[in-house]
């Protein structure tokens, strides 16, 4: 019997997630229509030389991680605006608690460490860390879009077990809206880093495609910055924001990653309510938005899109779910420990079915294998996605990485936990 439940409404990915925790029982779903889950049960994986193992558990509505070694994981939760460090499966020291703002897809939404990272304890490592701030010096559930200072990058040192000496490096207006606000964020090989950013919830600049628009503000694109937070790109145009952009058309993106192999970036993005997509992102991509969502329909006027002078070019996706499942993150497997066949593959997360699908690249890696009813790139209905589904039942999934142990580690927002894919033979 059900005895004392505790109701949390979530908005993650544009999708409605009521939990309820009792015991070890879970409810998630979109407009709660999921069935429950025993969180006793494992998720599990189609390759039957592989399965999943939990790392960590208990921590509360989790949205990305970063390795500072093998069995040393940080963790950022959403709505307590803490960074949370997990030594060998046990949350051990909260080094971070800030105000943030919580309502929807609002949080502390993103964290990397910079690959300058020594086991000498007497050199820093730069932290960063993405998240909406609150307009007061308390975490805030505010139902208004002023209810926020709006969204901010910051570098910390670490060292001796500690953050210090915080550096803004990157500042957004508060968004028109509680949604879209991005903040996954990646170190590229040119030690440069990466930020996904919506578009605000509704915001209408030339990043929007909007012919004539306001000049670009930050949002609807992937910026990238210096890790001193210096602007060098120059895309859109010579202003402060302008210099940031990598991409732009962008409606709402959770992921994105370089491939190892030729140094392109890849990206998801969320649609709206439909045509959800993987991109190839080469500098100057468009992706489209607000004109376009998933494939350009026939007959497209191309001259309604904003294309900076020529230094931006719109594409196509390399692969739509016409039916929503909210990807999360994509990543790309650097590593043979899963089988040889796995290496430098794409696997992409989503946060409405917690599943992880497996793609293949062609020969010169700049779109995927696909066949039978997914030939055409589009995935019409969900199950048309089973020959690419790689894993499942992870409760809804915020982040994967590749560990310094070569494994696929998966984080799960609905079950606060962490699990680790590895070999059947490895103990």
């Amino acid at each position: 019997m059900i005895r004392s439940i505790s109701i949390n409404s979530v908005l993650f990915g544009s999708l409605i997630f009521f939990v309820i925790f009792q015991s070890s029982i879970y409810v998630v779903g979109e407009n709660a229509q999921y069935e429950p889950r025993i969180l006793d049960i494992l998720p599990t994986v189609k390759d039957r030389n592989l399965i999943v193992q939990v790392v960590a558990d208990g921590l509360e509505f989790p949205t990305n991680m970063a390795f500072l070694e093998e069995n040393d994981i940080l963790v950022t939760e959403k709505n307590k605006g803490t960074l949370q460090r997990i030594i060998n499966g046990e949350i051990k020291d909260t080094l971070l608690d800030v105000p943030v703002a919580t309502r929807s897809e609002r949080g502390i939404l993103g964290i990397a460490v910079s690959n300058n990272y020594t086991k000498d304890l007497n050199s820093p490592v730069n932290i960063y860390v993405y998240y909406t701030k609150s307009f007061t010096e308390t975490d805030t559930n505010g139902t208004w879009p002023e209810k926020s200072s709006g969204n901010a990058l910051y570098r910390y040192e670490f060292k001796d077990s500690k953050l210090s000496n915080p550096q803004l490096l990157l500042h957004l207006s508060p968004a028109k809206g509680v949604a879209h606000n991005g903040g996954s964020i990646i170190i590229g090989p040119d030690n440069n880093l990466y930020i996904p950013i919506g578009d605000g919830d509704g915001h209408t600049t030339l990043a929007q495609n909007i012919i004539n628009g306001e000049d670009v503000d930050g949002t609807g694109g992937i910026l990238t910055i210096t890790q001193d937070g210096l602007s060098y790109n120059g895309l859109t145009s010579e202003s402060d924001f302008g210099m940031k952009y990598y991409a732009y058309g962008i409606r709402n993106s959770f992921g994105i990653d370089f491939d190892p192999v030729t140094g392109n970036l890849w990206d998801t993005e969320n649609g709206n309510n439909d045509n959800d997509e993987i991109n190839l992102v080469e500098p100057g991509f468009n992706s489209g938005w607000s004109k376009i969502q998933g494939m350009a329909p026939p007959g497209f006027n191309y001259s309604e899109l904003v294309t900076f002078n020529g230094k931006g070019k719109y594409s196509d996706p390399e692969f739509v779910w016409n039916q929503t499942v909210g990807p999360t993150k994509i990543k790309f497997l650097e590593s043979n420990q899963l089988g040889k066949q796995y290496e430098n593959d794409i696997f992409v997360s989503d946060i409405k079915y917690g599943k992880i699908y497996h793609f293949d690249l062609n020969e010169v890696r700049d779109g995927l294998i696909l066949s039978g009813k997914l030939a055409d790139k589009i995935a019409n209905k969900d199950k048309e996605t089973k020959p690419v589904t790689f894993g499942e039942g992870f409760g809804g999934i915020s982040d994967m990485k590749i560990g310094p142990d070569g494994y696929l580690y998966v984080l799960s927002f609905g079950h606060g936990k962490i699990y680790k894919i590895i070999p059947s033979n490895v103990t």
